[in-house]
């Protein structure tokens, strides 16, 4: 049996934020959730769980149906979001491709 995956008090409540805010954009386009999960190409089921928050739904899927009601994600403009992946990639490119672990704390200095 798979253990339950335990998430941090941040990560619940900012995807229950997403999702509270996709429902409010939804809401204001007038959409219902069968006319959004169909945009989206979900199933209603699964675009409920996005708007109630929940962690087991696909990043992807939750990415998609906020971008089909408007939302900024990232804190950018959906524009700008072409030039953000540049930076990062540029920003990444600097950092060391493989990570080594730290030597242990436990320095034997007893010569």
């Amino acid at each position: 049996m798979q253990k339950a995956h335990t998430y941090s008090p941040h990560t619940v409540a900012t995807a229950k934020i997403l999702g509270l805010e996709i429902a409010k954009a939804r809401r204001a386009r007038r959409w219902s959730q069968q006319e959004l999960a169909q945009r989206a190409g979900i199933s209603p089921l699964t675009l409920g769980s996005i708007e109630r928050g929940a962690l087991t739904v696909a990043i992807g899927s939750g990415f998609e149906v906020a971008h089909l009601v408007g939302l900024n994600l990232l804190g950018t403009d959906r524009n700008d979001l072409t030039d953000l992946v540049s930076r990062s990639q540029d920003r990444l490119a600097l950092l060391p491709v493989r990570i080594r672990n730290r030597a242990s704390d436990d320095i034997d200095d007893n010569f």
